[in-house]
């Protein structure tokens, strides 16, 4: 696997690192970091322009994320009605966007690339909640940022350890989304418990 991400990213370069940090925040399962590290790496070595793959990547990843706010845009409207007819989920309708309003942005901000799994589904919920196209454009662009200056940054650092930093991005990724499901889990269940003994 890592041998054919190599080879699109020799071959193709910059143009494959946007098409897969595009698809990326759609949530399709494509290995977007794995492919960026790949770049860094080889802009490291003379074979691709830093500035150029590091441009790509931004460019597909902030079309992705407008994609999905706009996706999740068009299929709430669709739904909507369905939605407001029974006064229980209009009520939790009214909470999330009251939510996503307060909140969202850093969400936005930090789904981008801390907790980088959930991004698409950010995406789609923010749109679906009439979020502030600004807030989010803004935010996302941020966030974006952040992901591709870490991930082509490591990959132009480690150069030639670069099998042995994926491993490591890949568990400390994987333990940071763990942890905040786990805080927000617990976060509701108090919540829950409290709201019982009221």
């Amino acid at each position: 696997m890592t041998d054919t991400l190599f080879a699109l990213v020799s071959d193709w370069g910059a143009l494959a690192l946007a098409l897969v940090t595009f698809l990326s925040c759609l949530a399709i399962p494509v290995p977007s970091s794995m492919m960026m590290l790949a770049a860094g790496a080889f802009a490291a070595s003379g074979d691709l322009v830093l500035v150029q793959v590091s441009g790509a990547a931004l460019a597909g990843a902030v079309l992705g994320d407008q994609a999905g706010y706009q996706i999740g845009r068009l299929g709430f409207s669709a739904a909507e009605g369905w939605l407001v007819r029974q006064p229980m989920r209009a009520s939790v309708l009214a909470r999330a966007r009251a939510t996503v309003h307060d909140k969202g942005g850093i969400a936005v901000f930090l789904s981008r690339w801390m907790f980088s799994v959930l991004g698409p589904y950010v995406n789609l919920i923010a749109g679906g909640a009439s979020m502030r196209w600004t807030t989010f454009t803004l935010m996302g662009i941020a966030g974006e940022i952040v992901w591709v200056v870490v991930y082509v940054g490591v990959g132009y650092s480690a150069g030639s350890q670069l099998s042995q930093v994926t491993d490591l991005l890949t568990n400390v990724s994987g333990l940071a989304t763990s942890l905040l499901v786990t805080v927000v889990l617990g976060v509701m269940l108090l919540r829950r418990q409290r709201r019982r003994r009221a």
